[in-house]
């Protein structure tokens, strides 16, 4: 069966996507179309490209995930300098290294632009603070005066996974100066609508991968302090603009998988969070499979 698939954000938590692809491709159920944002856009670029679920699952498992967190060079090794370069630099870390590892793998199945790849098969989200704006990437960047079909996947990638003060923000250069651009999390967690606003109409069923319990299903956010607040702010923020969407749209076509309880930021993960992760996306695939 061939379906389009939407892969929410959810940073680290993604691993649990693994479990769910590997429950779908032994169904028989392969995507012809996909879209994602932050952790959802990687693992949409890669079935993209053409790999296969355990490829991914065996690609994840050889990454030394701290390897990707690449602090700003600095002349003093100080403790306070990486606050310093928060404030001026506007993150933690760069960023280039994850770009780089975006690259390297998707070059394995000689994917480098989307011209490599069918038009349409592949929609990342991303955040345009500068103006205010979402982009879909690639189709929203011929109104920034760039070529779409040549820009480069891993930088796509780059910018939808860029993780508000935690990976510098990417600086998106166009004709009237530049555009800072971070995680498209920040305006769509979870695009569902994605493919419903193609003009060409719904060609085949689409299926939604989402890192969370259904709405319904979720405790209420618990403020007792100001990080709590930031925290409950940011989630809000992250998650309204989808949440609307799905409250008018039947959730038979969404695989919620419930992974709330780890962070997306967890980048030590140990082997055995890792598995239950993967375990956690299996079993959520199978169960939904059963009712669909």
């Amino acid at each position: 069966m061939i379906v389009d698939g939407v892969f929410s954000g959810g940073g680290i938590k993604g691993f649990a996507f693994v479990g769910a692809y590997q429950v779908l491709e032994d169904r028989d159920i392969h995507f012809n179309r996909v879209a994602g944002t932050s952790a959802g856009a990687i693992f949409a670029s890669f079935i993209a490209a053409g790999f296969t679920a355990n490829e991914i699952e065996k690609m994840l498992d050889e990454l030394d995930v701290t390897s990707l967190l690449d602090p700003p060079r600095t002349l003093f090794a100080l403790p306070f300098m990486k606050w310093l370069n928060l404030y001026f630099r506007m993150g933690l870390y760069q960023g280039k290294a994850l770009e780089k590892w975006f690259y390297k793998k998707l070059a394995i199945k000689d994917i480098y632009t989307f011209a490599d790849l069918p038009r349409g098969s592949l929609k990342l989200i991303a955040s345009d603070l500068t103006n205010g704006r979402m982009i879909v990437l690639p189709d929203d960047l011929n109104n920034y005066g760039i070529d779409a079909e040549s820009f480069s996947i891993a930088r796509a990638l780059r910018m939808s996974c860029g993780i508000p003060f935690f990976f510098e923000p990417v600086k998106l250069k166009i004709a009237k100066g530049k555009s800072i651009v971070v995680d498209g999390g920040v305006l769509s967690n979870f695009p569902i609508w994605i493919f419903d606003d193609d003009n060409s109409g719904k060609k085949r069923p689409v299926i939604g991968l989402k890192l969370s319990h259904p709405r319904e299903d979720m405790a209420p956010q618990k403020i007792d302090n100001g990080l709590n607040l930031f925290e409950a702010l940011f989630t809000t923020m992250k998650d309204a603009h989808d949440e609307r969407y799905i409250s008018r749209r039947h959730e038979k076509d969404i695989i919620f998988i419930p992974v709330e309880n780890y962070s997306a930021t967890q980048f030590d993960l140990d082997e055995e969070t890792k598995e239950i992760l993967i375990e956690t996306g299996r079993k959520s695939t199978i169960q939904f499979l059963k009712m669909w």
